[in-house]
Formats: C-alpha cells, structure tokens, sequence
C-alpha cells in the first residue's frame, strides 16, 4: 500500500490511496472518494466534484463512486424543529433551504454530471439528493463513461429522522447496470442492512457492489465485510469526511444536542472509506485521517474464485424451501387515464361484449368482462 505524498497549494486538492493489482489478470481501476458537501451550494459541491473526478481520471480511474447525498448534502445534526405534534418556523426553513439544494432527476445538474463523467471516460456513481416536487429522496445517479445517465436508485428505507424529509424509494429503482467493466448497483448506508434488498440485488448479477453511507463508525466495516462474502462481489463504500466548518455556522446550522461541544475543526463525521474483495480483503481503506481519493484494481476473476465457494442466489440457494419476490413496477398515488386510452378501452368492452353474445351463461358472461371494466 502506498500513499501518494501530500499535496502542495496547486496541485490537487488531496492525496490518493493507491493499492497495486496482479497485472496480469482482467482489473478495474475503481475509487471511492471521501470528500465533504459544500453545503447549501449546489454549483460549487458541482465544481469540487468535478475537481475530484479529474484528480481520480488522472490516476488511471475507470469507475469513481461518491458518497451519500454528496450533491444537496447529508443534513448531519439537524433535527429541522420536529417534535411529536410539533414543527418549528425554523426548522420549516431549514427544509426550504435543503429543498433548494436538492436536484432534478432528469435536470441540468445531471446533465453536468454527465458531461463530466463523459469529458473523463469514467463510470460515475453519484449520491444526491433528488427534488421530486416537493418531497425529497436520498438517490444515487449513474452515468457511464461515454457521457451518458444510465439511470438512478432512490433510497427505499430511510432511517430514523431521516423518514422526516426523506421519501421512500419503491422497487422500481433497484438497478443493476451491466457495463463493459462489470455489473454496477448500489444500496444506500442503512439499506445494506436490508437481506431482503441485497438478495433481490445479488439475484440481478451484481459484480461491483457501491455503498454510499454516511456511517463511519467501526461496526459499519463489519457489514461491508460480509456483503463481499455473502454477494461474492466488490464492495465499494464511500463516506463523506467533514468537520463542523464545513457545515454553515451557528445559529443558521445547528448540530442538535452537541453544537456546544463544537469547534470549526471538530470532525463529524470520520469517513471510513473502504474497498473490499469478494473473498472479505480489504484491497483499499478504511481512511479516517481526512478527505482523500481511495484506489484499488479489482481483480475481476476474483468473482468466479469467490463464487466457486458460495454462490447465494446460485447452488448456495434453496428456492423449494426459501424463495423472494420483488414487486418491482412503480408505486404511484395517482394513476391518469387519457381520454385516447379511456376510449381504446371502450373499444375493448364492446369487443369483449360481442364475443360473449352468442353465450347464455351468465357466470362466463361476469366473469370475462370484469377484468376489462377495471
């Protein structure tokens, strides 16, 4: 393992954990970056992120994941004024603030991200926050290396006071994308935590494992460990590193119950960063020193190697004993109907009630035309 010195005043913003790969085996050069949000300024969290992708193309890159709600920040400490029955005028305003931070999915910063992820030729994993109207999810965006938005994963349990400004992601958005340099997904911090998501994410082939989390402490690697065993993938986890200056100053920004105990440097949260091998070695990380570029080549035969031994969704699995289903169509509060589909279906019923006019029973007759009058 090597660490490339620290930087000076123009050169890049701060140094990459590097670790070397066999050569002589099929690798992707993947980094997960450990970089805090400038909170509350969408454009300039845009421009760092695309200082970073750069640095992380510079070093050969070829996939490059981000943390947690890097873009529309994780909202770490706020409690925006909720008690049961109870919502403050500021904490009404705290949301407006973080709404505006937050981003379209379609939008023009996606098709920022795209470009650059296009300008860099790299696989870009993104976490941000997505503005729907005006409810909020916790998403991760992928791009490929030609530029283009392949699609997005919004958050489907948020934890704790998250559930508060956060909505709930459905099953439609569980994507694993097959890509020249492996089959990308993702699950978000808590999510991972979810057997259930991560069989249905295994059961879509998934090679190259991303968590984006805003968990740094010790017990969070445990899990990442056990992902790669169980998945018999790569796990790649990236965790934003921040100290409270970093965040807007008292009293605009307040970090509930310890912004007394406070300084500008004060970190909140550690990072933690990691890459893990199908067969549980940490290629990468965990970093907990500051912001960093975290590296490693990912030996892809290591999949087969590390399937051979455990294949969960494969000869592992006892689908006549235990078996899953993913209700995967999207879960809408409000469906329309136009008029042009109202009247196909009008077309439909007339159809069906001429085919059942030469029948005199009544049961087939109720039978066959209920489904069409739904």
């Amino acid at each position: 393992m090597s660490i490339v010195p620290a930087p000076q005043p123009d050169g890049p913003l701060f140094a990459e954990v590097d670790m070397g790969g066999d050569a002589s085996a099929p690798t992707v050069r993947a980094t997960v970056v450990q970089a805090s949000t400038i909170f509350y300024d969408t454009p300039a969290t845009l421009d760092k992120a695309e200082r970073l992708l750069a640095e992380a193309a510079g070093y050969g890159s070829q996939l490059v994941v981000f943390p947690e709600a890097f873009i529309g920040g994780y909202p770490r400490g706020s409690n925006f004024g909720v008690t049961i029955g109870n919502r403050t005028a500021k904490g009404k305003e705290d949301f407006r603030k973080y709404h505006a931070s937050a981003i379209d999915v379609p939008g023009p910063e996606i098709e920022r991200l795209a470009a650059m992820a296009g300008k860099y030729k790299v696989y870009l994993v993104m976490g941000v926050i997505e503005r729907d109207g005006y409810t909020l999810y916790c998403t991760v965006v992928f791009f490929d290396s030609q530029g283009r938005f392949l699609g997005k994963h919004r958050k489907i349990m948020p934890t704790a006071l998250e559930r508060i400004i956060w909505g709930f992601g459905d099953g439609s958005t569980i994507p694993v994308f097959e890509t020249p340099i492996g089959k990308i997904g993702a699950a978000i911090c808590w999510e991972n935590k979810m057997p259930l998501l991560r069989t249905a994410m295994y059961a879509k082939g998934i090679e190259i494992y991303c968590a984006p989390t805003a968990d740094s402490r010790d017990v969070w690697q445990a899990s990442m460990t056990h992902i790669a065993l169980e998945g018999g993938c790569f796990v790649l986890s990236a965790n934003q590193f921040c100290r409270r200056k970093d965040y807007p100053p008292p009293p605009e920004y307040l970090f509930s119950g310890t912004e007394d105990e406070l300084n500008p440097d004060s970190v909140v949260c550690a990072g933690g960063s990691v890459i893990i091998s199908p067969s549980g070695a940490i290629l990468a990380g965990p970093n907990y020193d500051g912001e960093a570029l975290i590296s490693a080549d990912l030996d892809m035969g290591e999949i087969a190697r590390a399937k051979f031994d455990f294949d969960v969704v494969g000869h592992y699995s006892r689908p006549e004993v235990l078996s899953l289903i993913v209700r995967d169509h999207p879960a809408k509060p409000v469906t329309f109907t136009s008029a042009s589909e109202k009247t196909e279906d009008a077309h439909k019923l007339l159809w069906a009630l001429e085919c059942i006019s030469l029948s005199t029973d009544d049961r087939f007759v109720l039978v066959f035309i209920h489904p069409l009058c739904n």
